[in-house]
């Protein structure tokens, strides 16, 4: 068959708890969309408010969920909190999901 892609699996079953709780952060379209916004630079959460139209509290509550599962990381800046992505796995995650989902200009 072609296209058909091998995947390990017992290769696939010493990942399969880490990526299924990756799989569970993602699995808020909110949080999909705060993690693309980070995908392309750091932000403040008013930035990713901004950005999103999401209130300020709803923003930072998803992003202590993100913190808390390890993808996302925060540095204070002044009075503001910038957040970036923290866990390199996570750029091609949120590409290979563009790529699947989203329609193309």
């Amino acid at each position: 068959m072609d296209g058909m892609v091998n995947i390990p699996l017992d290769a696939m079953a010493l990942g399969a708890e880490e990526a299924a709780g990756v799989m569970r952060a993602l699995s808020n379209p909110s949080r999909l969309l705060i993690l693309c916004q980070l995908v392309e630079a750091e932000k403040t959460v008013g930035e990713i408010e901004e950005t999103l139209q999401l209130s300020q509290a709803y923003v930072s509550q998803q992003l202590a969920r993100l913190r808390e599962d390890g993808l996302v990381a925060a540095t204070r800046d002044g009075r503001q909190m910038r957040y970036r992505l923290s866990d390199p796995r996570v750029t091609p995650v949120m590409m290979a999901l563009y790529e699947g989902f989203c329609p193309k200009p």
